[in-house]
This record gives C-alpha cells, structure tokens and sequence, in this order.
C-alpha cells in the first residue's frame, strides 16, 4: 500500500477535555504519522469538527449556515494539527475547496498529487465546499479523487458494532464486515451518503480507536485491532 486517506475525529483530537484541542493526544498522533511517513507512505488527512461545532443540534440557525460554520471549523483543525505534524519534523500543505486566501491552497487532484509526490503529508479542510454533506463524504471523496487504497478512520471507539456498545452490553464487534452490510443494517460507520460513495467506487474503509497506543502504526504494521470494511 502506497497511499492512505486518514480520517481524525474532531472529538478524539480534544482528548479528554471533549472541545478544543489536546496538544499531548495531536503530537501522539503526529509522530505515529512521520513514523509511517518516514518508512514510505503517502498520507492525506481529513479532520472533522465536532470538537468545535456541532451546528446541526441547533433549531436556531439555518442548516446551510451551520454547515459553512462547521467546514470553517476543520479548517482551523487542520491548520492546527498542520502545525504540530510540522514541529515533529513533516511537510505539509492544506487543500480547501473554497479560497481563504493566503492561509491554504485551492483543491486540486493535480496539486495534491505533487504534494504527495514531494513526501509532504496532504490536509483535505473544508469539506466538500457545499452544505449538507458531512467529512465523511468528504473523505470518501477525496480518497476516491486522490487514489487511495484505504481510508483509516480513527475514531473514539475501537471498530463496528451491530448495536452502540455504550448503550447495550450485549453488542457484537465485527473483526471485517462488508460495505453492503453497513448499508443494509445501517450501521453507521459513515454517514448513508458517505457509504454509498464508497461502495460504488470500491473504497475499503478500516475503522480503529485513536485512543489505542500506537493505533495507526499498529494498523499500517498489520496489528489492527479494528474492524475492516471490506467492498
């Protein structure tokens, strides 16, 4: 495998305080990162950006505007924790779909493809650029516009389930489940739109908690300890 797109939970980055950003959890997942860098690997990142805004609960601020909020709210995410990946000693650049002037670059396949090609790790900020789409749309997206083999989703639970293990005792994790069956079951791995996307364009997707120590080189080293998507 060449080429990844990694998906980080805005929650997860806040670590414990659950808003903002945890500095010890973002360099944690940064030298894991210039780790699989290091030996190799391209990596595109997409965060989310719950740990700021979680405009949609609202009923008091129109949907449209509450998703520009939240795709102004990854990219001040990746331009965060663009910064600590560059402390630890990587290059990196952020791709946005829209202008914001000097602080990113415009998206283009071509653009990230040269970045990738320097050895630089790639952000993917903004979304899609288009209300009612979420970041998991968004990294389907751009994996599949990009060319990754696998999207790594590292959230704040360990894998899938059949039911929300914080709520039933008795849920069931899945080690590998079929894209069709996430659709079927709703299984919410990604969101219905997201899933679709990667069916279609064959995109497997490995779902792992980032709070595990030393997850994602453990699942690039082939010691996953998640669930496997498969398509």
């Amino acid at each position: 495998m060449k080429r990844i797109m990694l998906k980080l939970s805005g929650e997860a980055l806040a670590g414990d305080k659950k808003t903002g950003f945890d500095e010890e959890t973002v360099r944690g997942v940064a030298l894991q990162v210039k780790k699989i860098v290091d030996d190799g690997m391209q990596v595109g990142i997409v965060i989310g950006g719950g740990n700021f805004w979680r405009g949609r609960s609202s009923e008091n601020i129109d949907r449209t505007k509450a998703d520009q909020i939240g795709m102004l709210a990854t990219i001040m995410n990746c331009i965060y924790v663009s910064e600590i990946f560059r402390s630890v000693g990587m290059q990196t650049n952020i791709l946005t779909p829209f202008e914001c002037g000097s602080f990113t670059k415009l998206f283009s396949k071509d653009r990230a493809n040269k970045y990738f090609a320097k050895g630089m790790v790639v952000f993917f900020a903004g979304g899609t650029g288009h209300p009612y789409f979420s970041t998991d749309t968004g990294v389907v997206l751009r994996a599949i516009e990009v060319d990754a083999e696998a999207i790594l989703l590292a959230k704040s639970i360990d894998g899938v389930y059949d039911a929300d293990p914080n709520k039933d005792p008795n849920a069931k994790k899945y080690e590998e489940v079929s894209i069709d069956e996430v659709i079927e079951k709703n299984l919410q791995v990604v969101d219905m739109t997201a899933s679709i996307l990667a069916r279609d364009n064959k995109m497997p997707m490995w779902v792992f908690d980032l709070n595990e120590e030393n997850s994602i080189v453990n699942t690039m080293s082939g010691k996953f300890n998640g669930t496997k998507v498969t398509v």
